[in-house]
């Protein structure tokens, strides 16, 4: 009897962009302003060369769309741990890694400002 080796995936997207209602402070009330987003997810899989056996890039981007759309987040820590939340919904994936950068945050003293997440099952 052959075994087949399960192997981790690590499936990621960087540097997308999005804009997003997202700040406490006054200025940033009610203006949209740029993140980026890094994910990166863990996925077991096997030697698989099935399209129907991978995780879909797509599904990543339009998560951090779909929620910069939804409306005002004040954290970005907050909008973190949504979007990695929204990851974990596939039942496939076992770890979700997300980085967000506020370029704006500290500008023109820092080229970005932001919070790195992991999310995993347990």
């Amino acid at each position: 009897m052959t075994e087949t080796a399960l192997i981790t995936s690590k499936v990621f997207v960087t540097g997308v962009q999005v804009q997003a209602e997202i700040g406490v402070y006054r200025h940033e009330i009610g203006r949209v302003q740029p993140l980026i987003v890094d994910v990166e997810l863990d996925i077991p899989t096997d030697a698989s060369d099935r399209l129907a056996d991978t995780f879909n890039y797509e599904a990543i981007l339009k998560a951090a769309q779909d929620l910069a759309a939804e409306g005002h987040v004040d954290l970005v820590e907050t909008f973190a741990h949504r979007l990695a939340a929204r990851c974990l919904a596939d039942p496939r994936v076992t770890r979700a890694r997300v980085r967000i950068e506020k370029p704006l945050a500290l500008a023109p003293h820092a080229v970005a400002a932001g919070v790195e997440i992991v999310l995993g099952r347990g």
